[in-house]
């Protein structure tokens, strides 16, 4: 049986390119989805978009209500108001699969790098803010031009999920395995998310060297 039979995806953060893009995919899916804004009309306006592009089971919502409507909580907000967002939600977000895919960057003229993070990371943030939650780290390195992209129908990429409940990256996982061409690969625990995100900075620079919309392959698995 499925890991994810009757289980509904939400995506804070919906409406950006990332969140957005994994919507898209999971819908396309067969996946229920409830995509989440700040402003629910936004949320409710681009979920349309996607219902009609996809065919998919999915509808729009301000992102508390999304966040209470989830059973696996995706977290695409930017860094920036990752904290307070979460601390705002934690008590719908108890019990639940939190996966965290944000990705502490700064930019400057020589590109883009890792900004440093108290708890380690963005993921072992959220987890010090959701103790109540499992907190899962994945989807960091997936192209949301690719992901938006409706002539792309193939995602050539794994995507490495972290997380201190097996059981919970277990989920992730095969989430991750909806999206065609994509795989999910555990790779460890929360505690090594911090070069995970990190190395988002150098897919960046690789994008932007060859003009290309890179991700990663894990080989001899």
């Amino acid at each position: 049986m499925s890991l994810l039979e009757n289980q509904t995806v939400a995506v804070l953060g919906g409406t950006g390119p990332q969140g957005r893009g994994l919507a898209r995919r999971f819908a396309a899916a067969g996946v229920t989805v409830v995509l989440g804004s700040r402003a629910a009309d936004r949320a409710q306006a681009t979920a349309a978009e996607l219902a009609e592009a996809t065919g998919g089971p999915i509808t729009g919502a301000a992102n508390a209500d999304a966040a209470a409507a989830g059973d696996i909580v995706i977290v695409a907000v930017p860094w920036d108001g990752h904290k307070e967002l979460l601390t705002e939600l934690a008590p719908a977000l108890a019990g639940k699969i939190v996966v965290d895919c944000v990705n502490p960057m700064g930019f400057d003229k020589q590109g883009a790098y890792a900004l440093p993070v108290e708890e380690g990371s963005a993921a072992q943030q959220a987890a010090a803010i959701l103790p109540d939650s499992r907190v899962v780290a994945a989807f960091h390195h997936v192209s949301a031009v690719l992901l938006e992209d409706p002539e792309v129908t193939s995602l050539d990429t794994d995507v490495l999920v972290l997380g201190d409940d097996r059981a919970a990256t277990d989920v992730v996982r095969e989430l991750a395995d909806t999206i065609p061409g994509m795989r999910g690969i555990f790779a460890g625990r929360l505690r090594n998310a911090h070069q995970v995100e990190a190395l988002t900075c150098n897919l960046i620079s690789i994008n932007r060297r060859y003009k290309a919309h890179s991700g990663l392959r894990i080989t001899d698995v």
